[in-house]
């Protein structure tokens, strides 16, 4: 009887149990993180599972309401550096009983936008808020170099915009030491628009400047308002065994250009837009026949420079760094399809290659994996210098000083000379040397070839 009265008892205390686990269960909100940017700031929160919310906004004060289904916190909102963003103070409460409430206290208002990601090889399930900044052109003009503005006296300096990939809560691969593309390719772009910006022609940007994330898209964009010759996003490559190597570079596929010229078509407020780069061809107006053929003239001149200009920077790269393909290769990537601007893709190697991840970890290797391809720019537009800039204008009158080059760490005058096909008693005449010897930021003169 006894026994019988302690199991009625157990099993009392079971259902119990069993009827406040509800209470206490749910979504936990295991982190947080932020990363603030020029035009929006973005608030991640790794949970447990996919999880139900709402997001609205307040005025007078700013602030941005969080609710959370069924959730309980975790993370700690008092360890985040606020600094940069528009928050000026997060609070948080449960509500409803099982529900969790996130307030930001803001500094103005705010347009909130959110959404779930699926678990990646980092993070698991997240929540992303994304503050996007009301004038956020202001905010982009004020983060970022000014657009770039073409002169019209036919010696514009050519316009090289460079995309360091992937950034904020997107790391890109990750090599076995743990280092993170975002970080290696950041570094590179840093460098290689420094190297463009001292090269006389040339003023060189930047699609962002530190460690935020922008789409895909956006990057194109920057590129057009910067009126770019040129664009180059930087990368490092990964596979799934440790084995593969080397660098490439990519331009767009004929694929690639076949459905972006479909989405332009498909979009009238795209016909507003000017194809052809600094030429500008405009689609405004046109039926879509007439649109479709003069996209088409502007994507197969875009694809074909973009494979010039690729050819030239690979043929450097394989000076300094063990290639993957000896060609340039075709793809979709979202970042090559401006109908109007040559674009194209480097690979600065496999991070999942133990030892390219200790290269490409290193200041010296990234810095001479930027100097390639600045030197393969500089060899494409001494080549074929975009009309109206300075180039095509020393191109066109013969000048004996076509441009200027500064010495970097690890030139020789013979190099130099290769580069810039031309002779080394050439270059000593020009420059009044009496040797061959030169010193790490020497600039000399580079005679017409």
């Amino acid at each position: 009887m006894n026994t019988g009265l302690s199991l009625h008892r157990l099993s009392g205390f079971l259902v119990l149990m069993l009827l406040a686990l509800p209470l206490s269960a749910g979504v936990s909100v295991d982190g947080v993180r932020i990363w603030p940017a020029p035009d929006h700031t973005r608030l991640v929160l790794d949970v447990g599972e996919t999880i139900e919310h709402n997001v609205f906004s307040l005025s007078g004060p700013s602030r941005l309401v969080i609710d959370l289904k069924n959730s309980r916190l975790k993370a700690d909102f008092d360890s985040l550096d606020l600094s940069g963003s528009p928050i000026r103070r997060i609070r948080s409460a449960p509500r409803n009983g099982n529900d969790l409430r996130v307030v930001l206290d803001l500094h103005s208002d705010i347009k909130p936008r959110s959404f779930q990601l699926e678990p990646n090889h980092k993070y698991g399930h997240r929540l992303v808020v994304d503050l996007i900044q009301e004038d956020a052109g202001k905010a982009r003009r004020e983060a970022q170099p000014t657009v770039t503005q073409h002169s019209n006296d036919g010696k514009r300096d050519v316009v090289v915009v460079i995309d360091a990939g992937h950034g904020g809560e997107d790391p890109g691969a990750i090599g076995p030491r743990g280092t993170r593309e975002k970080d290696v390719v950041l570094s590179m772009a840093r460098t290689l628009a420094d190297l463009i910006e001292k090269e006389p022609g040339y003023t060189a940007r930047l699609t962002r400047t530190g460690d935020y994330y922008i789409d895909l898209r956006s990057r194109t964009i920057l590129a057009r308002k910067h009126n770019a010759d040129l664009f180059v996003s930087v990368h490092a490559d990964a596979f799934r065994t440790p084995q593969p190597s080397g660098a490439s570079v990519f331009a767009l596929s004929q694929r690639g250009a076949t459905s972006e010229t479909a989405r332009w078509l498909a979009k009238s407020e795209n016909r507003s837009d000017l194809i052809g780069g600094a030429g500008g061809v405009s689609l405004d107006g046109r039926d879509d026949m007439l649109a479709g053929v003069l996209l088409d003239l502007s994507m197969t001149a875009s694809i074909n420079s973009s494979l010039g200009v690729g050819s030239t920077i690979l043929d450097q790269l394989g000076d300094v760094a063990k290639l993957h393909k000896k060609g340039v290769e075709q793809a979709s990537f979202a970042v090559l399809k401006s109908p109007d601007i040559p674009s194209i893709l480097v690979e600065a190697g496999f991070i999942s290659n133990p030892r390219e991840e200790r290269n490409l970890s290193s200041s010296a290797y990234q810095r001479k994996l930027s100097q390639a391809v600045f030197r393969g720019i500089q060899d494409y537009f001494r080549k074929t210098p975009p009309p109206g800039t300075l180039l095509a204008w020393h191109k066109r009158n013969g000048n004996s000083q076509v441009s200027q080059y500064r010495v970097q760490r690890g030139d020789t005058l013979s190099g130099v000379a290769r580069r810039m096909q031309t002779t080394v008693s050439e270059l000593m005449q020009y420059n009044g040397l009496n040797n061959d010897r030169v010193m790490v930021g020497q600039t000399l003169q580079i005679p017409a070839s």
